[in-house]
């Protein structure tokens, strides 16, 4: 049995700090928490003096092309590399996020191939499928829309398995009401994105199973106004109004207002917001210019911000991804929307493995649950990194 005693913490749960506090985990799980006060010299296999930084839950990010100049599109060893960098920036389990080839036939191959990547880092939590059923793909490479789609949609989670497939949809494509309660079997997540859907169309898909927006608002056009002075509603505000619906921000400052997260947070509170990255290959690098899959080249201007498209894209300057990190985008929680430390941290840790369905054993610092752990100093500067309580990152 291997323990772990993390000792002279601030702890932070998902509604307070609980300061002078200690972590024992033991067996891969969080075994017991306590007050300084009353520890009766309990000793561990290893002991860490955590000097008063935070601990907190590890960041779960739902949405993730890349990092560091490995990407998923690139196949299987990336994403074990990628797993292997990203408790660097905090993260303890991800959903490595696919774009769509050619065909069919190129998706479940290249699927089959991904879903054997093992875990050496960050837990992989999933596969995130962004592109396969999208009306308005930006970036992301056309596909044909034609074919047997509940074929397409049956191939792709079999060849996904061990892992679980999350798809992402446009609620307007025709046909969603076959896909989406295949998507949604066994209470497996539904994204919307990338729509122009009406409020109509949305709620439809919410009521077969849709049940989380992803990089929300980013490629939800406005409705515009239905005659003059008569405000049109579309999918974000089928959205915002319905209360058992979570949503995603990329909080880079650029992506998306930090007014509108505001809103989000005062219509649907504390539980059902999350933070992603939508990160690519310049994420966690310096600013510059990046090549990516399929023909993708991107300039990122400075760390943490968006990546845009080169000349030599289809569509120059427009946003391609981020290059934001968790563990930035918990600062920007922090700096942006005035969060305090427990609402950001929720927002990356708990609130997404709620989504996910594991908030029952991932996403806080709770006796029961796993020891996926993150040590952060007073300016939320990523210290140490644990997964299942075996350290996979300490800063040098």
């Amino acid at each position: 049995m291997s323990t772990l005693l993390i000792k002279n913490a601030s702890v932070v749960l998902q509604d307070r700090l609980l300061l002078k506090h200690w972590v024992l985990c033991e067996n891969n799980v969080i075994a017991l928490i306590g007050n300084e006060a009353d520890f009766d010299g309990i000793t561990a296999d290893e002991e860490v003096d955590a000097g008063e930084n935070y601990i907190a839950p590890g960041f779960i990010d739902m949405h993730i092309h890349g990092t560091c100049n490995y990407l998923v599109d690139k196949g299987k060893s990336q994403v074990e590399e990628l797993s292997g960098i990203l408790p660097r920036f905090g993260v303890t389990g991800f959903l490595p996020t696919v774009c769509p080839l050619n065909s069919d036939d190129e998706d479940v191959g290249f699927i089959s191939s991904l879903s054997k990547a093992k875990s050496i880092g960050a837990a992989i939590l999933g596969i995130f499928f962004e592109g396969h059923f999208l009306s308005l793909t930006g970036a992301i490479p056309v596909i044909p829309k034609g074919g047997d789609r509940v074929r397409r949609v049956k191939g792709l989670v079999e060849a996904a398995k061990p892992y679980k497939a999350i798809f992402s949809i446009s609620p307007e494509l025709e046909g969603m009401e076959e896909l989406v309660p295949y998507m949604a079997m066994d209470n497996t997540p539904v994204f919307i994105t990338h729509t122009a859907a009406s409020a109509m169309q949305t709620e439809k898909a919410i009521g077969l199973g849709a049940c989380h927006a992803t990089h929300f608002y980013d490629v939800f056009p406005y409705q515009g106004e239905k005659e003059p002075g008569v405000r049109g509603c579309g999918a974000v505000e089928a959205v915002m109004a319905h209360p058992h619906v979570s949503v995603d921000f990329i909080l880079d400052g650029e992506h998306v207002d930090p007014i509108a997260v505001k809103m989000a947070l005062a219509c649907k509170g504390s539980d059902k917001v999350c933070l992603i990255t939508d990160a690519n290959m310049s994420a966690g690098l310096p600013p510059g210019i990046y090549e990516g899959a399929l023909g993708l080249e991107v300039e990122m201007l400075y760390e943490g911000g968006p990546a845009r498209c080169t000349d030599k894209c289809k569509y120059p300057g427009s946003l391609a991804c981020s290059g934001l990190t968790m563990n930035l985008a918990v600062k920007n929680a922090v700096r942006l929307l005035g969060a305090s430390i427990p609402l950001a941290v929720k927002m990356a840790s708990y609130n997404p493995a709620r989504v996910l369905g594991i908030h029952n054993r991932k996403g806080a610092v709770a006796e029961g649950y796993d020891a996926d752990l993150v040590m952060l100093d007073k300016e939320l500067n990523v210290v140490k990194c644990w997964v299942g309580g075996q350290c996979r990152y300490t800063v040098s």
